[in-house]
């Protein structure tokens, strides 16, 4: 059987072909194209029409060499389109790095308190988060004449098949759902002063959103019917199906521009203390929760390598590897972080805030961003388990940051546990076998899914090593 997954990064989005069945699971990319902000006036924006000719071209291309069974569409989460009410999309989605929402969390906190948001929709408190964003866009015209409200992957389905609805997983990073019943919270929503009509019927993954209308297969050259199926339409949601775990007590890491560590739980946790430490209940496939928090991620290297032309990845890893450990470490989880710009800069200005010896060179600055996400990943593994009750065992890192070998080394030597990168396509193959299960492909529970993963993926093993004591020290200059 063949299918398509539609994975839309921060970055570029790609259309991935998988041919799937027992014992068989093979993955191709068919098309890529880039997908970056776009600033008009003082408001950043995601170019969501070029996304979706990137989308039809890809499905094109996927569908050239056998015809598709099925496709599903994962995305970032939080960013939304507004439509009126004749389905017409009233303006680009913002950024989530927009600065619309700053000051907007604390305004919104005055009438309806941060615990009470948490109690219901359990999220971690982000300054993007979709509640805050449609609090800032209050009075606005777009919002004014808004019929629908649709997340970036229910956007791009809704264009496919006609169908306006609502996954389930991306619903639940809004800080609009009701994470326990799984429903919209129509309390929260009235209490943010949200209009109660925006938000579509919701799906959970597995289930059919409809079938590429006629005038898509036309355009892209496929032959009907191909019906488009719910997947974890968070790219991370798809990511942790991805995770090739033999056994619950694990902790995953999905490690790009953001690394989202967690642990995978039956049920949410929606203590205070959880609340504190700024843990998120994310729903995950099968009833699943994701309990877990953002970490800053590669977006820090990114932005360097952005800012530093003529660099290479390859060969700057390879000097950072032979800069002292420790030598500086910051906080990766500094809100000055967030915003694009130079990002040296700013590592340099919060080694100087904390005392730390300011980076050197370009070698020195990335083993500074290592060292300081393998800190922030020990922090967040540790507290998942403190937190959730769940032990874990192994670490899974997946995603782009399995192919860092120096951070998942540093990661596995400052969590104490084994580190098992793979795959790289992690949210791609969740996605992938999301599609073929609903289509009795593919049979079983996430354990026999991730079998396969298991059978088929090519995994690295990175065992820790080096003085705990030394991680301990490192630690304390950070946060004391």
């Amino acid at each position: 059987m063949r299918v398509a997954a539609v994975d839309l990064g921060a970055s570029s989005g790609r259309v991935m072909a998988a041919d799937v069945g027992p014992g068989r699971l093979d993955l191709a990319e068919a098309a890529r194209f880039p997908n970056g902000p776009v600033r008009l006036g003082s408001t950043l924006h995601w170019d969501v029409l070029a996304l979706y000719r990137g989308v039809l071209d890809g499905l094109g291309a996927a569908g050239a060499e056998a015809p598709l069974d099925s496709v599903g569409i994962d995305s970032w989460a939080i960013d939304f389109g507004l439509l009126d009410g004749t389905g017409a999309l009233l303006g680009n989605p913002v950024h989530y790095r927009d600065a619309r929402t700053e000051g907007v969390p604390e305004r919104l906190h005055a009438t309806l308190p941060a615990a009470d948001l948490y109690a219901v929709a359990g999220v971690q408190e982000l300054p993007f988060n979709t509640i805050y964003q449609l609090v800032a866009a209050a009075g606005s015209p777009q919002l004014e004449a808004a019929h629908d409200l649709l997340l970036v992957p229910d956007l791009l389905a809704y264009w496919l098949t006609g169908a306006r609805r609502a996954e389930i997983t991306n619903a639940s990073t809004t800080g609009l759902l009701d994470v326990r019943a799984r429903t919209w919270s129509k309390d929260l929503i009235s209490r943010a002063g949200i209009p109660v009509g925006l938000f579509a019927p919701l799906l959970e993954p597995g289930e059919r959103i409809g079938e590429l209308a006629p005038h898509v297969r036309a355009e892209t050259g496929l032959a009907g019917p191909v019906p488009v199926v719910a997947v974890g339409s968070h790219d991370t949601a798809s990511a942790v199906v991805g995770v090739p775990a033999t056994g619950e007590r694990f902790a995953y890491i999905s490690c790009g521009t953001w690394s989202l560590v967690g642990v995978e739980l039956p049920a949410p946790v929606l203590s205070a203390e959880g609340r504190a430490a700024n843990f998120s209940n994310e729903l995950g496939i099968d009833g699943t929760v994701r309990y877990l928090r953002n970490v800053m991620g590669l977006w820090l290297l990114q932005e360097c390598l952005r800012v530093w032309p003529g660099s290479h990845l390859t060969a700057l890893l390879a000097e950072a590897a032979a800069v002292p450990a420790f030598a500086a470490v910051v906080d990766a989880d500094d809100p000055a972080f967030l915003p694009p710009g130079d990002m040296p800069a700013r590592i340099a200005d919060a080694c100087t805030r904390l005392g730390e010896p300011v980076p050197q060179g370009r070698a020195a600055t990335v083993r500074c961003i290592l060292d300081s996400l393998a800190l922030a990943h020990r922090r967040a593994v540790r507290a998942a388990q403190e937190l959730s009750g769940r032990a874990v065992d192994v670490v899974h890192v997946v995603g782009g940051g399995a192919r860092n070998a120096l951070l998942c080394q540093l990661t596995a030597d400052a969590c104490g546990l084994p580190v098992v990168a793979g795959p790289v396509e992690a949210t791609a193959l969740g996605n992938v076998l999301v599609q073929a299960r609903s289509l009795g492909a593919v049979s079983g529970d996430l354990a026999a899914l991730r079998e396969l993963l298991v059978r088929t993926q090519e995994l690295t093993t990175y065992e820790p090593r080096g003085d705990e004591a030394a991680w301990a020290s490192a630690e304390r200059r950070v946060h004391g």
